[in-house]
């Protein structure tokens, strides 16, 4: 899908990927009956010769349904009357043991394990490339804020190793969900099973799924609350950290000269205003994280005041209803078309935090650390460098040395300190003022400091890798479980 990069028009995708697109209720209803007369073969609830009869009855059901025009399935009943017209009462064989409680309940839990796992692919896509933001700029001095005024100075690679590392909980909480999605109601009919010997563990393998929910009533009633709720929760936790991102790089668009900023390609241009570039895309991210945030708490409303037994929640985080995941993953997409676009300029960013006094702690810090100064003393003395300085326009490149001398000797005649001689050189009291030597001298795990952040991001890269490993596991266990079922449905037509 062509991604546009205006904040205005409709671009909603219908489904989180084309697979999802294709593999709709009609699919999965299909899959389920291929599924459900496998298991009733196998346990000689239907015999061979019955078995095969249904089995050439659904495939002429399923060739019906590819046909041009052919209306899509919405329910079980249209499907079971292609193949009663194929082969009488007995296609109704195929039924037994389910119920739509079950059949839906079971077809929307497979189509949100697609969603989840192609949000994931797409989660997993923009952290990689974040990542390659955060290598390549290990050494770029950027200026942290707190309160929104600049507070110490760090680099780009450390702000992207923050959120990067973020996004692995958020990657934990998707491995642990899947235990919980990955699970079929099929086999449990209405809510209490039946009496016939359904073999509920096979009905889930041949679908794909790890096994059954194994109590009847939570499998197609209880789960279908908490489970997509909690998939959408993990849809809206990321969606949160998507808007900080991008309401950081939107801030620098009321500079005159941003830092950091968006290739002209993904800007457009006023209709008006001859001079502006407006990053519209970073605004259609931030709406359509919030088109996300919405759609996770409209599931949770739907959903809170339901009584047991209501159909519209078994899909209340689907394509059909709030389109959680389809929202997010165009969301993800759009931020990582954003961030492919990115333009860092590391000089400007060392002027911006040259012109003001972000590096003053590190004063009081080194005075303390190398010198036995107290820090209180030290931070008096910065303290009242900075009120100077502000005062009469100085920068940390410009401060006079004199002056900091004057100030020291004052402030520690004030504070009764021992001794009012200033034991920094005039080239170490600049250095100390330089972001280079305040972030290069951090210590400790996690700090800022280069070497840190490489080895972090080191640890970020291995764990990347593991979750790309197990998201492509994921898939390919889909892929060998529809191969096995369709070998075994095969067969029953010889």
């Amino acid at each position: 899908m062509a991604i546009s990069t205006i904040p205005w028009g409709r671009d909603l995708p219908h489904s989180t990927s084309d697979e999802a697109e294709a593999k709709n209720w009609g699919y999965w209803q299909n899959r389920i009956n291929r599924a459900s007369l496998v298991m009733l073969s196998e346990t000689g609830i239907v015999s061979p010769e019955e078995a095969k009869i249904i089995a050439l009855a659904q495939q002429a059901a399923e060739a019906k349904q590819s046909e041009p025009g052919a209306e899509p399935l919405t329910d079980i009943m249209p499907l079971e009357n292609l193949l009663i017209a194929q082969c009488g009462q007995m296609a109704t064989l195929i039924h037994t043991g389910r119920s739509r409680q079950d059949i839906f309940a079971t077809l929307n839990q497979a189509r949100l394990r697609l969603s989840l796992l192609d949000f994931s692919e797409n989660f997993n896509t923009l952290r990689e490339r974040i990542l390659t933001i955060a290598k390549e700029n290990t050494k770029t001095w950027i200026p942290a804020y707190t309160n929104g005024v600049q507070a110490m100075p760090i680099t780009l690679g450390f702000y992207c190793w923050a959120f990067l590392a973020s996004f692995e909980r958020d990657f934990d909480r998707i491995r642990e969900a899947w235990a919980r999605v990955n699970r079929s109601a099929l086999g449990a009919a209405v809510l209490a099973n039946s009496h016939w010997p359904i073999d509920r563990q096979r009905l889930a393998e041949l679908l794909g799924f790890d096994g059954p929910v194994v109590n009847g009533l939570d499998s197609t009633q209880v789960s279908l609350f908490d489970v997509p709720l909690e998939t959408a929760g993990i849809a809206q936790n990321v969606a949160i950290r998507i808007t900080t991102l991008m309401q950081d790089i939107a801030q620098q668009y009321s500079q005159t000269r941003p830092w950091m900023l968006l290739d002209s390609a993904a800007a457009y241009g006023s209709s008006a205003m001859p001079q502006k570039r407006n990053p519209g895309v970073i605004q259609k991210v931030r709406a359509k994280a919030s088109d996300v945030i919405g759609a996770a708490q409209t599931s949770v409303l739907r959903a809170h005041n339901l009584p047991l037994g209501m159909y519209d929640n078994k899909e209340s985080v689907s394509e059909d209803n709030t389109a959680v995941f389809v929202q997010a993953v165009h969301m993800l997409q759009l931020t990582n078309w954003a961030f492919s676009m990115l333009k860092v300029l590391p000089e400007r960013a060392l002027e911006e935090l040259n012109s003001d006094w972000t590096c003053s702690m590190a004063l009081a810090e080194r005075l303390q650390q190398v010198h036995a100064v107290p820090f209180r003393v030290g931070h008096h003395f910065a303290s009242d460098i900075v009120t100077l300085a502000r005062d009469k326009g100085y920068l940390p490149t410009t401060f006079p040395y004199a002056k900091a001398v004057e100030i020291y000797s004052d402030v520690t005649k004030q504070l009764g300190w021992q001794d009012g001689a200033l034991p920094l050189t005039e080239a170490q009291f600049y250095q100390t003022l330089t972001p280079e030597y305040v972030v290069s001298t951090l210590q400790g795990a996690g700090s800022p400091a280069p070497q840190s952040v490489e080895e972090g991001l080191k640890q970020i890269e291995k764990r990347l890798s593991e979750d790309q490993f197990w998201l492509s596991g994921k898939r390919d266990s889909l892929k060998s479980k529809d191969a096995l079922l369709d070998s075994l449905f095969e067969t029953l037509t010889k």
